[in-house]
């Protein structure tokens, strides 16, 4: 019923008119009563239809059914809509009209309840008189299914979900993931000490007229203006990332959370399977966390103060995520182009120093290898997720970072992009094989191309040089940084030059990064 309703309203937005043959009753064209030809998916009006009521709709078996309610905000041009936070306030206006239940469950709309236990696991963290009344939400992990056997793009999200969250969660509490987190409602009203009490009773029917109207009215654009919301209430404003930076603030208005990880996964949602989507969404979250870093809120100053000194570096570990570009970028750059030029820049085999690079080097992966393993990852989901961590850094971290600062300049940016779940076939299979995809001609997969033709042309270099001069001494930690760089970028090298699939790396990409490798060499060649 619902999933038929979204269609009708889709079709309404796509063809820009109501076509009277997707209406089949009386309460669908009630609730498309409002729409005129020249609306858009950017300029519309509310759209609300009780769907299912509790108390008069039943199943096939005669028990009751819950509510079941299709809410589409109104949306205007001259007026910011605030992303995913500007819906979900949305929501909490609508939905405190209609039931004001005291819990409410966030979920994003490709994750799906795989235990039906998961509303009395969370209840009995809310309505356990002995926990702390301070205590606001419930953050259940994100899982995903139809991951494949090795992970190549490190889509499950292990180490948030199984070192950071529950490290955190002897703290103040973990954030919120974005989904899958029951909240109490009076979190979004205030402090504990000054957030109501919500009144249960709603006196009138949902479909009633009355109620309908303040539905209407609540999911307005032009509600919020001059109210607290997006500051001070509900989900807030602010960054891309509302839901670590709404979890930041509640946690700072002395609000608590809890992380509960029960064996069998509550929910469970989609995952990217091309290597586009993933560096994208990674490109959006980066952008978000700069905003949280750099904001009037930020944790490293008012979080520090506001929930501790520990906590408060959680929050910075996470808000300066992007900042690890500067490092990847300078280690997958600079020295390989010296050791093109000839140039040494690290200590030889000889030198005392050399082992102080070799322990940081050992110790670092050493760390992250442990940390993967003992959460029930395998060595090749390990060696999968650093190689992912390394594209990344080069490419969603830098755009990110390009990103936040054209934003904050006031120039243009790239835009914000919803994360395809669209899966072709071919796709896919390719994806369940193990095999990377590469298909789409962006800019976003310049870094990763580049760094992979200059390290491989390094690496060579390096060999030669070692074989005239019978010594690889000098150039030994730069000619091994670039065969580790060359290993991991072996599937770039592939969908360069051996793949002739869909998902092979498009020529034009292959190309500018040919120029873009050779204008860097030139440059170098001025500095050593």
């Amino acid at each position: 019923m619902y999933e038929s309703m979204r269609d009708r309203v889709e079709n309404v937005v796509k063809g820009g008119s109501i076509n009277h043959d997707y209406i089949t009753n009386e309460e669908e064209s009630e609730a498309l009563s409002r729409w005129r030809d020249a609306f858009t998916p950017r300029n519309h009006p509310a759209v609300i239809q009780v769907i299912l009521e509790y108390g008069k709709d039943k199943d096939i078996t005669g028990h009751g059914l819950p509510n079941l309610v299709y809410v589409s905000r109104e949306k205007s041009i001259d007026t910011p809509h605030h992303f995913k936070a500007g819906a979900l306030n949305a929501m909490l206006r609508v939905s405190a009209t209609m039931t004001n239940a005291p819990v409410i469950l966030t979920l994003d709309s490709d994750m799906y309840s795989n235990d039906p236990q998961t509303p009395l696991r969370a209840l009995c963290y809310l309505l356990d008189p002995s926990m702390d009344p301070k205590l606001g939400f419930v953050q259940f992990p994100q899982v995903f299914h139809g991951i494949n056997k090795n992970d190549i793009y490190a889509g499950d999200m292990r180490h948030w979900c199984e070192v950071l969250l529950p490290g955190m969660d002897g703290l103040a509490g973990p954030f919120f993931a974005g989904s899958g987190g029951f909240f109490r409602r009076r979190v979004f009203y205030g402090c504990p000490s000054e957030a109501p009490k919500m009144n249960q009773e709603v006196s009138h029917s949902i479909k009633s007229r009355e109620v309908l109207a303040m539905a209407h009215n609540l999911a307005g654009c032009k509600y919020e203006n001059q109210t607290k919301w997006g500051r001070k209430m509900g989900f807030r404003y602010g960054s891309l990332v509302e839901d670590l930076y709404t979890s930041f603030q509640l946690q700072s208005e002395g609000w608590k959370s809890v992380y509960c990880n029960p064996k069998r996964p509550a929910f469970l949602g989609k995952s990217p399977i091309n290597l586009h989507d993933c560096l994208n969404q990674t490109m959006r979250w980066s952008v978000g966390l700069l905003e949280v870093a750099f904001s009037r809120y930020s944790p490293i100053t008012f979080g520090v103060r506001s929930i501790g000194l520990l906590s408060g570096l959680c929050y910075t570990f996470c808000a300066f995520w992007a900042i690890w570009a500067i490092p990847i970028t300078i280690y997958a750059f600079l020295p390989q182009l010296a050791l093109l030029n000839s140039a040494s820049i690290f200590p030889k085999t000889s030198n005392p120093w050399f082992w102080v690079y070799v322990a940081l080097f050992l110790g670092a992966y050493g760390h992250e290898y442990l940390e993967y393993v003992l959460s029930c990852g395998s060595a090749q989901r390990w060696w999968n997720y650093q190689r992912a961590w390394m594209m990344k850094g080069l490419s969603s971290f830098s755009f990110g970072s390009v990103e936040f600062l054209l934003k904050s300049i006031g120039i243009s940016s790239f835009g914000f992009n919803v994360t395809s779940k669209v899966v072709e076939e071919e796709q896919s299979k390719r994806y369940q094989q193990g095999i990377f995809e590469f298909g789409v001609a962006s800019p976003i997969l310049l870094p990763i191309t580049t760094a992979a033709i200059i390290n491989l042309a390094a690496f060579l270099s390096g060999i030669a040089q070692s074989c005239r001069q019978r010594s690889i001494e000098d150039v030994f930690l730069q000619v091994f940084l670039a065969g580790f760089a060359v290993v991991n970028c072996w599937p770039v090298y592939e969908a360069m030059a051996l793949r002739t699939d869909q998902g092979k790396l498009p020529l034009k990409i292959t190309l500018i990064s040919v120029v873009l490798s050779w204008a860097l060499y030139s440059a170098s060649s001025m500095a050593f």
